[in-house]
């Protein structure tokens, strides 16, 4: 794994961050699911009793970024004995309501992410208010101190984009096209700038309608053809450079492709080589920690980071050690 040698993670260590070994969304309607009988949290191996915590994300069904965040989530709630409730809407106003829900629900904590903060963090900190522990993943790193969230898992996304952004440099892109596909979210941005920053050139942002994989394809496929000189294709999600690979066959372009996050689906297209490599998160990891701290919190008032981010990432996938992480990425395990 070549960024996952410790080489390439000493680049992103930051004095106030906890390394551990290592936003998405296609939208979609509003969901909320409780772990029933023999369901989520049933069977701990825990004597502690029984609590309840919300898990309130901007993804969406059938994202299967968020499929893995879930999934590390309900392996800490079934550890711990805990019921997990997961609640996703990538309308910021709506997923402040769904925190808004957990609150009145009285939960007895909240993983929540925070792509829009401005939006979302005011329920937050209304949770944290009330006196429910509340800890933030995935989005939101710079912001969740502001709203009194106790800790936060995910990685510094201007960091992994500066990150991505040197590897680009340094297999020789040019002329890097940045596709955005959730216009408003700040950690999109974010790895954007990063990009730009460690590549040293301008970089291009398209947004696209993540929400529609066609609309996406026709875009990218219009935007290839109007300016051949595009030689590297920088997804932000794992549909998204997938689907850019039909982009770049039907425009007739010679534009390589890369992105951030990874899935069975893509693992399989790094093998391949139409995918170039990926910059890994560990979503597993994210949801696994943040319900983990919750749990910590309730059994012995233990906090994770010290207040400061657990980094999950980033690490790089590419051909070199793609095997390694294959089998856990098609089962939903990274």
């Amino acid at each position: 794994m070549r960024a996952v040698k410790p080489a390439r993670f000493a680049a992103i260590v930051l004095g106030t961050a906890v390394i551990l070994a290592g936003c998405s969304s296609t939208g979609g309607a509003p969901r909320t699911e409780t772990g029933g009988a023999n369901g989520v949290g049933e069977g701990g191996g825990v004597d502690t009793q029984r609590k309840v915590v919300a898990l309130v994300s901007h993804g969406a069904p059938g994202d299967t970024f968020w499929d893995l965040v879930r999934k590390g989530a309900e392996d800490a709630a079934r550890k711990s004995n805990i019921e997990l409730r997961y609640s996703s809407d990538p309308q910021a106003p709506n997923q402040a309501n769904l925190v808004q829900s957990a609150i009145d629900s009285n939960v007895d904590g909240i993983a929540v992410t925070m792509p829009n903060a401005q939006a979302i963090g005011p329920a937050a900190q209304k949770a944290v208010d009330a006196g429910i522990p509340v800890v933030g993943l995935n989005a939101g790193m710079t912001e969740y101190q502001k709203y009194g969230l106790q800790g936060f898992f995910g990685q510094d996304e201007s960091v992994a984009g500066e990150m991505a952004g040197k590897r680009l440099a340094e297999d020789g892109a040019a002329n890097v096209l940045c596709v955005i596909h959730e216009q408003g979210n700040s950690s999109q941005e974010a790895r954007c700038g990063g990009i730009e920053k460690g590549l040293g050139k301008k970089v291009e942002i398209l947004y696209v309608n993540g929400q529609d994989l066609t609309s996406v394809q026709a875009t990218v496929q219009t935007k290839l053809a109007q300016d051949p000189s595009i030689d590297w294709i920088m997804g932000l999600v794992a549909p998204v450079a997938l689907t850019s690979v039909q982009s770049v066959e039907a425009a007739g372009s010679k534009a390589k492709i890369s992105t951030f996050d990874t899935n069975g689906e893509l693992v399989d297209a790094i093998k391949s080589g139409t995918i170039e490599w990926a910059v890994d998160q560990q979503p597993y990891l994210q949801g696994y920690l943040a319900v983990d701290s919750l749990w910590l919190d309730v059994r012995n008032g233990s906090t994770l980071g010290g207040g400061n981010p657990v980094y999950t990432g980033p690490s790089f996938v590419d051909a070199d050690n793609v095997e390694q992480i294959a089998d856990a990425a098609k089962a939903g395990l990274r």
